[in-house]
């Protein structure tokens, strides 16, 4: 008799996980998700040389700068993220996306 019953208790847990994981047990809304992508402003209108570059995966502020010119960097990194932000309406150097286009301070002079 314990025998059955386990096997019985068994088969209900087994059946309650599957029908969790496949319908759920939770009530759904009938709201719609919406994703809000914000464009990151990019100001044209500083007296800092820019140019626009899409990021890539591996990316990082200084890589790219550091290609456009085919130099190392030739100011503090304080001043590059400063010139990024002003370049960028206050967005964070830290918080660059993947596939996204800013603007870069230009530093081959």
């Amino acid at each position: 008799m314990k025998k059955l019953l386990g096997v019985l208790l068994s088969c209900l847990i087994i059946y309650s996980i599957y029908f969790d994981l496949s319908v759920g047990t939770l009530p759904q809304t009938d709201t719609k998700r919406v994703e809000a992508v914000a464009k990151p402003e990019i100001s044209t209108n500083t007296s800092i040389p820019h140019f626009e570059e899409r990021v890539e995966a591996g990316d990082t502020l200084i890589s790219i700068v550091e290609h456009r010119i085919k130099k190392q960097l030739p100011v503090p990194i304080s001043k590059l993220i400063h010139d990024f932000e002003t370049l960028n309406s206050g967005q964070s150097a830290e918080k660059i996306q993947i596939g996204k286009s800013y603007a870069f301070p230009d530093y081959k002079k």
